[in-house]
């Protein structure tokens, strides 16, 4: 393995410069830098996991997490996988605090990222998409935070890494999938979330794209429910009363289907109206054993969480950074018998 003392000699300066340099410590000229780096990457240096595990006990790197989870089943399996590497990762110096919010709200949201901004050396946010959210991870970029979206992402904001799925895929994968179920066309109602998030606005483009591939098929209409039970129960009552015609429905995001589902129920729709919706969360699961639902996409939460994890505790204390910025979780096709 090639140790610091070794790049030192090679580039004939002391082992705490090099240590800098490979930190990112800073004040050193860049002619050196620039050596030093060089001459690392062709040696392949790697840290070592241990000497760093060390340091990171000392110097206590910290974590912000901040996710818009309140009241969303979605989360759940997130937070558990998150949970479950905290207890790992803290053994080897990595801190966490928490922010969890309700809705998509962008004032609570730059508040906890104002609050984190000084405590923090890396941040995991399923990000709203503003540009006062988008100003705040800027200058957390500028200040070295190592930044993961999760779940979520958002351009030109000074990311890191996004772990989640392809959510234009998604959409366009339901849309087929709806094509599948019901080859004889129909009028569809969609329901989403938030188009303040830019996974649900993709996810809308994506299944768009495909259902305008076929004539037989027309969006009647779009709401967004904010991933609200009551919300979604309400405004899906009231478009199947104004479009009694709707024969297909699309939920984008998992937050308000149950609700959703509801209303269906409510109007004795069940057998009329197919429904393609998004997770296994507890809601969606009942609804597809009552027959409401008749698919959902799985994009793998479990497996987000322990990647945004491993991202930030690989680059703050093994000193590792990300071979790719995107992690992509494939859209998988869920049905009853395959739950």
């Amino acid at each position: 393995m090639v140790t610091i003392k070794q790049i030192a000699e090679m580039c004939g300066v002391s082992r705490g410069t090099v240590d800098r340099v490979l930190n990112n410590r800073g004040n050193v000229k860049q002619d050196k830098k620039e050596l030093i780096l060089s001459t690392a990457k062709k040696l392949n240096y790697v840290p070592n996991p241990a000497g760093r595990a060390l340091v990171s006990r000392q110097n206590k790197p910290t974590v912000g997490i901040v996710l818009p989870a309140k009241g969303l089943s979605f989360f759940d399996d997130v937070i558990e996988a998150m949970k479950k590497a905290e207890e790992k990762y803290n053994l080897f110096g990595l801190n966490t605090i928490w922010r969890l919010t309700e809705g998509y709200d962008v004032e609570l949201q730059c508040e906890a990222l104002d609050e984190l901004m000084p405590r923090i050396q890396g941040l995991i946010i399923n990000p709203i998409n503003s540009h006062e959210v988008r100003e705040r991870l800027l200058a957390m970029r500028s200040k070295g935070i190592f930044i993961v979206t999760v779940n979520n992402d958002i351009h030109e904001a000074g990311r890191h890494c996004y772990v989640g799925s392809d959510y234009r895929n998604g959409g366009e994968t339901a849309a087929a999938l709806l094509r599948l179920i019901c080859p004889q066309g129909g009028r569809i109602g969609v329901m989403l979330g938030s188009f303040r998030m830019f996974g649900h606005q993709e996810r809308l483009n994506g299944f768009q794209s495909v259902i305008e591939q076929d004539e037989k098929f027309s969006i009647v209409k779009v709401e967004e429910d904010n991933d609200d039970e009551i919300c979604a129960y309400e405004k899906v009552k009231a478009m199947l009363e104004q479009h009694e015609d709707i024969g297909a429905m699309f939920f984008a995001s998992s937050g308000g289907a149950y609700g959703a589902c509801r209303a269906i129920e409510s109007l004795a729709r069940r057998k009329k109206i197919t429904v393609v919706a998004f997770d296994t969360v507890p809601g969606v699961v009942e609804m597809m054993k009552a027959g409401v639902i008749a698919a959902t996409i799985y994009q793998h939460p479990r497996r987000q969480g322990q990647k945004a994890m491993q991202l930030v505790y690989d680059s703050l204390v093994n000193g590792i950074e990300p071979d790719r910025e995107l992690h992509i979780m494939t859209n998988d096709i869920r049905i009853l018998q395959n739950l």
